[in-house]
């Protein structure tokens, strides 16, 4: 969330973030209407404290009427703080009113874009920043990744819809080992750069998927208990970043550095088409997920750092790739800044995305509460950073389609000391 000081101090940089977001003029107006409930609030503020004052001397003149005997003096300024009660209580109510408009509207503002954002209105223009630097070969006759499991009997996703729905995919033996060399892969090579593994609850409150941004932008997208009123996470960096909600750190505690497999659920509402095939896009995946908490001065560099560090995986699993910079348009509510990782489809011939690495700024911090100390002793906002470290379920998808071959399906050499095979047939 943005701060109020931030909005009242840079109207402009504002708006012009809001437009590299395609937003019309009308949609500008949320700027000048925080602004204006502002006013209000602290005007509201003001008349208040005055009334407050008012009443705590007339409280002293009413006792020293009645100490001097002078009660009629005393009843009627009496009736007069009376008056004064009742308008401080409508002056409560209308403050309550306004702040609460106030933070409707707040939260309904997106994170200002870095410079770096290309302006764009889709997917269709993020800007490649590293391409694949190899010929990129399409598998005559290869069989996509829904068919290979099927054929090696490695996913049942019939059995997925009978027991929850579509979306929902079943691993079964070689198929089932392999995704979990892939978490182990991930979460070994996490643990060697430095980070410290998190086992996060999967249901969180309310209060938390709004602290990092998921509430209210992507309410539609969660899974939502009523009765408990809890959401399944769509992502390990909700329940992970919470954790130093309403903390505040010192300097010498930076950089943190967390990590975390999880299950991961979104409902994917109005997905349609070859984009939802297989492992294309579903509704349950795993994934393991990296947080940093990083000193605002290096936040940027930390962001490079975990860009190398989602690349150095892919080149493990020899996997072709590329890196994209995200437009205004495609850019999450809550990031400055995201490069995307896409891995090559060989048998589909496309790209599918496996990795959104995104630098926050204070847009979750200023939610989170999440603090630390300057060397002045003054508590200034953090900086927050996640990224897919890596999903699995279309990096499992990417395996099959570009290792099969007329004798089965090749593991990567990184991959064998955790699945103990090497080929699947």
């Amino acid at each position: 969330m943005l701060t109020l000081k931030y909005i009242r101090d840079h109207i402009s940089e504002a708006k012009n973030g809001l437009r590299i977001r395609n937003y019309n003029d009308d949609g500008l107006q949320i700027i000048d209407e925080i602004v204006v409930l502002d006013d209000k609030r602290k005007a509201n503020q003001t008349e208040l404290d005055a009334s407050l004052a008012e009443m705590k001397i007339l409280s002293k003149e009413i006792g020293n009427y009645y100490k001097s005997g002078n009660k009629e003096k005393a009843d009627n300024i009496k009736e007069k703080v009376a008056l004064l009660k009742e308008g401080s209580k409508s002056l409560e109510q209308d403050r309550h009113m306004i702040e609460q408009e106030l933070e409707d509207k707040l939260l309904s503002v997106p994170n200002i874009p870095h410079a770096l954002v290309p302006s764009g209105n889709s997917d269709e223009d993020n800007e490649e920043v590293q391409a694949w630097p190899k010929p990129l070969e399409v598998i005559k006759d290869g069989l996509p990744h829904w068919e290979l499991a099927k054929k090696y009997n490695l996913i049942d996703f019939d059995a997925g819809v009978k027991i929850a729905g579509s979306g929902f995919p079943l691993f079964r033996g070689k198929g089932a080992r392999l995704e979990r060399a892939l978490i182990n892969f991930f979460l070994d090579e996490a643990f060697n750069a430095g980070y410290e593994e998190i086992i996060p609850p999967l249901l969180v409150n309310s209060d938390t998927a709004k602290a990092t941004g998921q509430l209210p932008d992507k309410e539609g997208q969660m899974y939502h208990c009523e009765r408990d009123d809890l959401y399944l996470i769509p992502t390990a960096e909700v329940p992970v970043t919470n954790i130093y909600r309403n903390v505040i750190i010192s300097e010498s505690d930076f950089p943190i550095k967390l990590t975390g497999y999880t299950p991961c659920f979104r409902r994917e509402a109005g997905s349609y088409g070859s984009d939802v095939k297989g492992l294309n896009r579903v509704h349950q995946f795993d994934k393991v997920e990296i947080v940093q908490i990083a000193h605002p001065d290096r936040s940027y560099q930390v962001l490079k750092e975990m860009v190398n560090y989602v690349e150095s995986i892919l080149i493990k699993l020899e996997l072709p790739y590329r890196i994209l910079r995200l437009c205004g348009g495609d850019l999450g509510f809550t990031s400055a800044l995201t490069y995307d990782f896409e891995v090559y489809s060989a048998a589909q011939d496309k790209w599918l995305e496996v990795s959104s690495v995104s630098n926050f700024e204070t847009f979750q911090t200023n939610r989170l509460k999440l603090r630390y100390k300057d060397t002045s002793g003054k508590n200034q906002l953090a900086h927050t950073l996640n990224g897919s470290a890596l999903a699995l379920a279309r990096i499992v998808a990417a395996i099959l389609e570009n290792n099969q071959g007329p004798n089965g399906i090749n593991i990567p050499e990184v991959l064998v000391p955790y699945t103990k095979f090497e080929l699947i047939n």
